[in-house]
């Protein structure tokens, strides 16, 4: 029970973290005002085209990469979305960061190629 206690204290912990009080505050300000909902939403939707787009080996149109550059100039003279832009970011490398250490402590776990045992028998290489 101990793991789950801790993972609640945890939880607890990031509750009040200022990162994620950080964030409620700015989505709260960002959603007050429907324009910049829309706005980021819109620049999200082209955000997502690109990145599909990548993925897929194919390049981006000219005018739809231009015009996703136009949103975000736009966007950067927005107060609120950006400081809505950099709480998120704040929030998801917290997140992250939390997701990296929990995945280093458990080295078996690691999807791969490696034979049972085998990453505990690094591990204790590179310790003694």
């Amino acid at each position: 029970m101990e793991v789950y206690d801790l993972a609640h204290q945890l939880a607890r912990a990031l509750n009040r973290s200022s990162e994620y009080n950080d964030f409620c505050s700015a989505k709260a300000k960002l959603w007050s005002n429907k324009q910049n909902v829309e706005m980021l939403q819109n620049f999200r939707r082209q955000q997502l085209e690109a990145e599909l787009a990548a993925l897929k080996g194919e390049q981006l149109d000219p005018s739809k990469k231009q015009r996703l550059e136009e949103s975000y100039h736009i966007l950067s003279f927005n107060p609120t979305i950006m400081a809505f832009l950099e709480a998120e970011g704040r929030l998801a490398r917290l997140l992250a960061d939390i997701q990296k250490i929990l995945a280093d402590a458990l080295p078996e776990f690691t999807p791969g190629e490696m034979e049972p045992g085998e990453a505990v028998r690094k591990n204790e290489e590179e310790i003694g």
